[in-house]
Parts: C-alpha cells; structure tokens; sequence
C-alpha cells in the first residue's frame, strides 16, 4: 500500500482516539498521491467513517459514492462489509429504515464471506456491531461484537478493544425508554464492572482504554446517578476523554444534564436541554426526551414529568411500528421482484439484460421490439422517466438512487397486463411495450403506472425527495419507423414533463 500503509497506523490510532479530524486530514493528504486500488478503496472507507464520526452531514452522499466506486471492483468482501456498514448508519441518520436495513444484511452478508483473521476483520464486524446497535438492532449488535472479539482474539489482538461499551449503554436506556429502569440499571452496572477488568487486561491500566470507549462508561456514571443509583465513580476524566467526536460532545451534555438532575437542579438541566441538539443516533431519539422527565421528576414537576415520559415513549416504540411496515413493505417488494423475474425468466443472458434491475436492457428491448413489428403486429411504445431522480442522487447518494431505480423496476412489472414487456433503456429511464394495444389503453396503462410509483413510500425509502414518472408514449407499426416511434415517444414524454 505504500504510504498508505505506513500511514494506516496511526490512521486507527486516530480514529480510535476520536481525533477523527485529524484522520480526515491524514487521509485527504494520502489520497492526493497515487495509491494501488485496495489502498485508495481502505482509504475512502475511513474517510467516510470519519466523517460520519464528525457528523459532516452534507458530505455524506458524495463520500459514500466515491467509497463506493471504489469499492465495487474490489473482490474482498471485507471492504464490501465494511462499506454497507458505514452506509446503513448513514441511511439511518438519513430516517430511511428501509435502507438501513437493506445495508445492514449486505454487510453481514459480506463479512460472512471473509475467511482471513486480521485487525481490519476484527474492526468491520466492529463497524457492523455500531450499525446494528444505531438502527436499534441490539441482539444482533451484541452478536457481531462477539464476531469481532472471536476474530481479535484469533489474530493476537487485545479483545477489550472490541468490548464496546457503548451497544450495551444504549441497549440500556432502550430499556429505560421502553419503562423497564431494572433492567437499564442492571446493564449499566455490568458495564461498568468492565472497568477493572478493563485496567488488568490493558497495559497502563485505565489511561490506555480506547478513548472511543471512555465517553461510554463516562455516561453509564451519570445515567445511573440520575436514576438515584450513584457509583462512586468520577465519571468527568472518562467524558472528557472521549475525543472530539459528535457522540462525545453529545455523552458530555447529557452527563451534565444527567449530573444535574442527580443534585436535583432541574432547571439547569431543563436549560441544557433546551439549548443544545442531540443527534438521535448517540443514545436514541427517545434519550433527551427521557431525561426532562427525570429533570421534571426531579424539580416535583409530576404532570411534566408523566407528559415527557409518555412522548419518549411513543418515540422509542415508533420504530417498532416502522419495522412492521418495512416488513409489509419487503414482501410486496419481494413478490414485485417474483414477478419481474417471471416476466424475464426466458431472457437470462448478461448481453440482454440490465444487472441493476433485472430487466431487459436496451439491446434485448430493441431486438423485441423488431421481432413483433417485422412479423406483422404493432406496438405502442412507452418511455417513462423519472421526475426528482436527481435530487435523490443528489441528496442521498447513487447507491440510494439504485434501490429508486430497483422498486420502480418492480412497479412497473406490478402494474403491467400479462403479454406486455418492461425495459430499462438506461439511466433513469425505462421503457414498456403494449403488443397490440390502442392509445386508450395506453392512457389507460399510463395512469396506473403514474398512480403506482406515486403510491409507493418514497419517505420510507429516500425521506425528503418524492419520486414520480412522467410517460409518453407512440405506435410502432414497421420496422423502418421503430426509430421515429421511440423519438415520438420520447418527444411526448419530455411535452408532458415540461407541463
């Protein structure tokens, strides 16, 4: 890897200190100079983690295209765990459930494909563990921290850098939010029996602990003080320690917060709250709302308290409701899939169809299309395009855009009448084929197909960037004019969009 495995180091150092800023500039620097594919793809990947790690927001969609790209022609499967990972708790701050979870079982996927023991495999089921436990997914991420222990231990590596005290904190106020404080009590105090055992397994005892880790045993002190249960723990050198990161800034607040309400001083709290933002990734969007039921509990505030512990609740069990939904959701999906895959099952060559959606490509539409009409019959010629297709490329990235491109594949071979043919012509583009059909069933196609991808729960899938399609269409009635058909076609699509 050349430089950049001289500088892959102190890269991991970095980013395990939370000094993620620094690893950016590192990596930007390694990446101005030509770097074999493998190092560019490992390079692009820690970029986007730490920009995640900074909550560069804005950067998101870019990054994770360019890590992509780079990516995609990379056999390890590894990186392709890795970069699922990283995408699904962008899909996640992003408020698309479906995406997440979409990217969370590639990652498995991928990461079950490995068959090497080193320090990046320990760090990607790591990665995939943080995911899960984002997503709110906490038995699964307390099976991939097992994953990356097993593996850290196999390659000779400390296993308390995998311990990741922070699934189990945030499985502990999942608990809290859901009204079982037992159990979240429980958790925490387990979590911090870690800490001796922690400072007889690294050597330098404590001071050598992952400061990604510190701000996680930090908080489990002062969410336990809030709770009326005190530790005897300072839990300050441990939050301070937690680098730079968003989630460190945001464990310090709330475990000021948290201190506050300990000393029962609920207007102070009551006052942090108010004037600071909580990334709902750090500890749940239901986190801040359960603390200003503490802080009024606190303050004897008993109806406020009973209101902000009803509204945290509502919040944290509103996930739950998503899940059903996405589950409905997949299976139509899936069933539109079946579909689609019925209505091409005799067109299996590469050369003839498109390896995103499964459809027909543009070479196999063509060549139907001068089969039907050179034996005599006629077509009407649809082409659909997408409208607001480059906002969501825009906004949430191309892998995004792919999973658009792959449901409207399964709308449009949903809503078409038995004989039709569905193609995608490129890019955002596709066409449908109506052997023998009038304009007014065309219209009559039309609108359904208008009415279905309207239908479909973008929000869910893109949140902030609706999806349409706008069809024109045209007869094809010989072979000399199949060209103009498609021109025509294409022509009335673009008049209808302009209106």
């Amino acid at each position: 890897m050349g430089h950049a495995a001289g500088g892959l180091p102190r890269l991991r150092r970095l980013l395990a200190d939370g000094r993620a800023a620094e690893a950016l500039s590192l990596i930007d620097m390694l990446l101005e100079e030509d770097q074999p594919a493998d190092a560019a793809s490992d390079l692009l990947l820690r970029r986007l983690a730490a920009l995640i790690s900074l909550g560069r927001r804005r950067e998101y969609a870019s990054a994770l295209d360019a890590a992509n790209e780079a990516v995609a022609a990379d056999p390890d499967p590894e990186r392709h765990g890795r970069l699922n990972a990283l995408a699904a708790v962008i899909a996640h701050l992003d408020n698309s459930l479906e995406r997440c979870v979409a990217h969370l079982v590639k990652s498995y996927r991928a990461l079950g494909l490995v068959t090497r023991v080193d320090e990046d495999v320990a760090s990607a089921w790591h990665e995939l563990a943080a995911a899960y436990s984002f997503a709110g997914f906490h038995g699964r991420a307390m099976s991939a921290v097992e994953m990356a222990r097993r593996v850290a231990v196999t390659a000779g590596i400390p296993e308390s850098d995998y311990a990741n005290p922070a699934i189990r904190v945030r499985l502990a106020v999942w608990y809290d939010h859901h009204g079982d404080s037992d159990a979240c009590q429980r958790i925490l105090h387990d979590v911090l029996s870690d800490l001796p055992w922690e400072g007889d397994r690294v050597r330098g005892g404590l001071a050598e602990v992952r400061p990604i880790y510190c701000g996680s045993y930090g908080y489990a002190v002062t969410r336990l003080a809030a709770l009326g249960h005190r530790t005897g723990r300072d839990p300050w050198p441990l939050l301070e320690g937690a680098g730079q990161s968003v989630r460190a800034r945001d464990l310090r607040l709330m475990g000021k917060v948290c201190a506050a309400i300990e000393s029962g001083n609920a207007t102070t709290a009551l006052a942090l709250l108010d004037q600071s933002t909580i990334a709902p990734a750090t500890m749940g969007a239901a986190e801040p709302i359960r603390l200003r039921a503490l802080a009024h509990l606190a303050g004897g505030a008993h109806p406020e308290a009973l209101a902000a512990d009803r509204r945290a609740f509502r919040i944290a069990t509103a996930q739950e409701e998503r899940l059903r939904d996405l589950l409905m959701d997949g299976m139509a999906a899936r069933l539109d899939h079946e579909n689609m895959q019925r209505t091409v099952s005799r067109f299996r060559g590469e050369a003839l169809t498109d390896p995103l959606t499964g459809l027909p490509n543009r070479r196999h539409l063509e060549e139907y299309v001068s089969m039907l009409v050179g034996g005599g019959g006629s077509a009407v010629i649809g082409v659909c395009d997408l409208d607001g297709f480059k906002s969501v490329n825009t906004v949430h990235g191309h892998l995004a855009g792919d999973a658009v491109l792959q449901r409207v594949a399964g709308v449009l071979a949903r809503v078409m009448r038995k004989g039709d043919f569905v193609a995608r012509y490129g890019g955002d583009e596709f066409v449908v084929v109506l052997p023998g059909a009038s304009q007014l069933e065309a219209r009559d196609i039309a609108h359904r197909i208008v009415r279905a991808v309207q239908n479909e729960d973008w929000a869910a899938l893109v949140p902030g960037t609706p999806v349409g399609i706008t069809v024109g269409w045209a007869e094809a009635t010989s072979i000399q004019g199949i060209a103009q058909a498609f021109a025509a076609a294409d022509r009335a699509m673009l008049r209808r969009k302009a209106s």
